[in-house]
This record gives structure tokens, C-alpha cells and sequence, in this order.
């Protein structure tokens, strides 16, 4: 976190916190519900008081929520007290905070119980009034451009208006996973193969010796899938027992489906990302390792 920083979004948890909460603020669920939801997200911050990110967790956690109009007094009173206990003090002192800045905050902090002591905005919070409806389905393989390994970044309208992004060859990924998170947020888990190729595929890559490998769970929106180019090239059956034998620590995308973190985070392939990080599972069949890997699709499909 940011010790040194005096206000309450000076550091790099708390920035990400707050996106954390907009999207979580999303799901249609009573106050209580969004903070529980918001805890099993940041367990350690929210849960152990002895955490460095503990009071900063439920003080933007309380602004945020004074700020978009959501009354909870469970999150109100546990603000208040950490407040009025001076216990965000005594962190930012063990942490190194100097007795200057340590005023400063107190400033801050006093702005913020001031706004928390009366009644939040009246303002109509957007929900989502429905599941994201999936993108994709288990099995789809695509392909998709890729310069130097690295994906086209689905937040530039353009790849002209990435710098230095050049199409120089191909990635492909297949679907293997999907889910909501909380019924409503979708992600989806692929995987890729090791190292871009220079001609666009044509059909599914089968063949026995290519190397695949297992991504972090993301999201995609229509948009995004757009500005990616992705090309379908088919679909295959994925069998969930070979799938669970072969990657038996996969974990379900929940918390970066909360956080909105894109799928295209997962897509970068050789050379951009090095060979070390993907090891041939013939050198380790750890899932510890960066990246997972197995031999062949054929490894997970059904038949």
C-alpha cells in the first residue's frame, strides 16, 4: 500500500479497491450482501485487524458507499470507530508515516466521518437487472493477432493507436471454462498455445506435440471480443474429468470477474512471454508454476 500517502486513494490498494467496489455495487444484493461480497474479496485487509491495508479497506469501503448512495450501517459504525479510535493512525505511524503527514490524514479522515455522520446521497444505483449473458461457450477455439506474442489491448479503439503494436503472427486460444460470479458476472478460463505462429490457422491445432497453456480466468465484453479480432476456427468437447486430472488446482474466475479483469491478460504467448514461465509438464506438473502447461489437446477432449 501506499504508506506515505496522506489521502484516503493515495495508494495502489486503495485505487484498486474503489474499481473493486464499482463493479461489485453492480450486483443487485442488499448493503450487507455487497460487504460480505466485498470481504471474500480482500480477506486479509478486510478480516485481520493487524493487516497494513485493514483501515484502508473499510474507509474507502464507507466512502464509496456514502458516495453512490448506499446506506449500511454495519460499514458506517465500523468506519466511525476505526476513526474515532485512531486506529488508521497508530497503522500509518507503524508503517512510517511522519508526524506531519499523520495531521494531514487526520484532516482527511475528519472530512470523511463529517460525510458519514449524515445520510448518503439520494441517487438511483445501477444494477444489473439481469446475468451477463455468455460470450462464448466451453470449447470454442479462436484465433486472434498477435505483435511480438502480445494481444491487440482491447482498451485502445485501435491497434494503430497502440504503441509499437505491429501484426506479426498468431495466437490461438480454446475456452475451457466459464461462470458467473454471485449468478451475474460472467468469466471465462482459456488456454493458448505457447508461441505465436505466422500464419493464421485454418483449423483447430491438434497436433500431439504442441504445448497449451493455462490461463488466468477474465472477462470479455462484445466490444472487447470485437477489437481482439478473435476468429472462431471451431469447437471441440472438453471433458471435465480429463480437464480436472490434468489441471487440478483450477479455480473458479470469481474474484476477477468482480474486478473486471480482462481475458486478454491471459493471451499474451511466445516471445513475449518467456519460455521459463511455461515449462513442459514433462519438467514439472505443478500447477505452483507460472503457467501450467500440457501436451497436445487432445489431452482434455472428450472420446
Amino acid at each position: 500500500m501506499g504508506a506515505w500517502g496522506t489521502g484516503l486513494y493515495s495508494g495502489d490498494f486503495a485505487m484498486d479497491l474503489r474499481s473493486t467496489i464499482r463493479a461489485v455495487a453492480r450486483l443487485p444484493f442488499p448493503a450487507d450482501r455487497l460487504i460480505d461480497v466485498l470481504c471474500n474479496t480482500e480477506p486479509g485487509a478486510a478480516r485481520a485487524a493487524d493487516d497494513p491495508d485493514h483501515t484502508v479497506f473499510w474507509l474507502v469501503a464507507a466512502d464509496q458507499f456514502w458516495k453512490r448512495g448506499i446506506g449500511c450501517p454495519r460499514l458506517r459504525d465500523t468506519a466511525l470507530s476505526i476513526i474515532d479510535e485512531g486506529r488508521d493512525r497508530a497503522t500509518m505511524a507503524a508503517l512510517g508515516m511522519r508526524a506531519a503527514d499523520l495531521r494531514r490524514r487526520e484532516k482527511v479522515l475528519a472530512e470523511l466521518r463529517g460525510r458519514l455522520v449524515t445520510s448518503p446521497p439520494s441517487k438511483a444505483r445501477p444494477i444489473l437487472k439481469q446475468p451477463q449473458r455468455y460470450l462464448m461457450e466451453i470449447g470454442d477455439c479462436y484465433a486472434y493477432p498477435t505483435s511480438g506474442g502480445a494481444p491487440i489491448n482491447p482498451y485502445f479503439p485501435s491497434p494503430d493507436k497502440m504503441p509499437d503494436w505491429y501484426h506479426d503472427g498468431w495466437g490461438v486460444l480454446v475456452i475451457i471454462a466459464r461462470g458467473r460470479a454471485f449468478d451475474f458476472l460472467a468469466w471465462y478460463r482459456a488456454l493458448t498455445i505457447c508461441t505465436a505462429v505466422p500464419q493464421k490457422p485454418t483449423t483447430i491445432p491438434m497436433d500431439a506435440s504442441l504445448l497449451w497453456v493455462l490461463r488466468r480466468p477474465g472477462t470479455v465484453t462484445p466490444l472487447h471480443r470485437q477489437r481482439m479480432r478473435l476468429e472462431k476456427l471451431g469447437s471441440v468437447t472438453i471433458d471435465p474429468d480429463k480437464l480436472h486430472s490434468t489441471f487440478p488446482n483450477m479455480k473458479p474466475g470469481i474474484v476477477h470477474a468482480i474486478n473486471d479483469i480482462s481475458i486478454a491478460n491471459g493471451m499474451h504467448v511466445g516471445p513475449k512471454l518467456p519460455a521459463r514461465a511455461m515449462p513442459p509438464p514433462t519438467e514439472s506438473r505443478s500447477d505452483q508454476v507460472a503457467h501450467p502447461t500440457m501436451l497436445g489437446l487432445a489431452t482434455i477432449l472428450a472420446g
